[in-house]
């Protein structure tokens, strides 16, 4: 496939305005990453803050990753292990409380489950600490109770102006000492220097063997226009300032029209031709779910056509040592279900419906047996599998016979 990374902003891109990712979103992401894809989060929120989005989509399941903090930290999920991190030099903390409070502003940042403010009453503290779903800790002095090295901090007033203007003093007095940006209106972040989210995905390409051509990107905010204009794909929400659209190649629809899913849908999953899947990351990231616990393979793939096999050992068999009828089913389920999914257009979902088996002659434990798997009604509504299961001698064990709904996404 042309794509291996979907790297994608959080807020205001993979949420709603009400801040969820929506059924639609849901399904097309969970799709692409079984046919291969790896999603990378990338936003300003804590590593903390992206976890529940991130377990959501499943990312520790197909080895997706975090990229936190606009740059801060990259995070492997299936792992769980930090693969970078740059942190601010704590000597610097008294300095940027002494401005902060200088020009009234409060200050911010965060450790663990914790953000750390001087100033727990501010509407915008209150509301970063439940958009990262954060306990609030009260210090001043601040420094004070900084005694570890932060990803970042952030000033925070509703004097737009005021911002700006320390934004711009601070640009030149601490160029290569700190990055200075505003993030939102009221926000002005500062972070350790040469971070954002380009150079933090250069890292990441680089552990990972990926070229910028085969990433897609996708964001609606001034931070997201440096991995923008570094992707071989960049995308611009609906909703995203005008700025950010004009260095994309592509503008897609709205973060409340499921701008992500039609730009996956349009640019992945309309051109995924079976012999792209990569049947062998299908098999390594499945290895969590019910197909890796039974020991199933998929081993071909084509429009008509769906093979896997399956060992029949303690896993599978039943206590006298033949395979289990159920396990065939799931196996039978299994093929149909990677058929289904390469057969449904962008706009569709498949839901099984129905599977029913006719077993014939046992399969003996230390045997594998495989699975051939042909489509025989290709309907609008739904799809019918035939799943024929054999030993490895090409004994008929089992013909099982699996319906799919197919339903549009809504």
């Amino acid at each position: 496939m042309k794509y291996k990374l979907l790297v994608l902003d959080v807020d205001g891109t993979l949420l709603n305005d009400r801040k969820e990712i929506t059924p639609v979103t849901l399904t097309t992401l969970l799709k692409i990453q079984q046919m291969g894809i790896q999603v990378v989060l990338a936003s300003g929120r804590s590593t903390h803050g992206i976890m529940p989005l991130a377990k959501t989509l499943e990312l520790d399941k197909y080895n997706g990753y975090i990229l936190s903090y606009n740059g801060g930290q990259i995070f492997n999920m299936q792992t769980g292990k930090l693969l970078f991190e740059r942190r601010i030099n704590t000597e610097l903390i008294p300095y940027l409380e002494k401005t902060a409070k200088k020009n009234g502003f409060t200050i911010l940042t965060y450790h663990q489950d914790q953000l750390i403010t001087d100033n727990p009453a501010d509407v915008h503290v209150r509301e970063e600490a439940a958009r990262n779903r954060m306990q609030v800790i009260q210090a001043d002095p601040f420094a004070g109770a900084i005694t570890f090295s932060p990803c970042k901090c952030m000033l925070v007033s509703d004097d737009e102006e005021a911002l700006v203007r320390l934004e711009n003093h601070w640009k030149r007095r601490l160029d290569g000492v700190l990055d200075i940006f505003r993030s939102e209106a009221y926000f002005l972040e500062v972070v350790p220097p040469s971070i954002n989210k380009a150079d933090t995905l250069g890292i990441l390409m680089e552990k990972l063997s990926v070229t910028a051509e085969e990433i897609i990107a996708i964001g609606d905010g001034v931070c997201d226009i440096s991995m923008i204009q570094m992707a071989g794909l960049g995308i611009a929400m609906g909703n995203a300032a005008e700025a950010v659209k004009r260095c994309a190649d592509n503008v897609t629809t709205s973060n409340e029209d499921d701008g992500v899913a039609r730009a996956v849908e349009e640019h992945i999953i309309a051109k995924i031709h079976p012999a792209d899947i990569p049947l062998d990351q299908l098999n390594i990231r499945a290895r969590h779910a019910l197909m890796g616990n039974l020991g199933i393979q998929y081993t071909y793939a084509s429009e008509d056509r769906v093979e896997a096999t399956m060992p029949v050992d303690a896993r599978t068999r039943q206590p006298f040592g033949i395979l289990h009828g159920g396990a065939t089913l799931a196996l039978a389920e299994t093929v149909a279900g990677l058929g289904s999914m390469i057969l449904c257009r962008p706009d569709e979902i498949i839901v099984g419906m129905q599977v029913s088996g006719n077993h014939l002659s046992s399969a003996r434990e230390g045997d594998t047996v495989r699975a051939v798997g042909t489509i025989i009604h290709k309907g609008r509504s739904s799809h019918v599998w035939n799943v024929d299961v054999f030993t490895s001698t090409d004994k008929l064990v089992s013909s099982v016979r699996v319906v799919n709904s197919v339903l549009k996404k809504r």
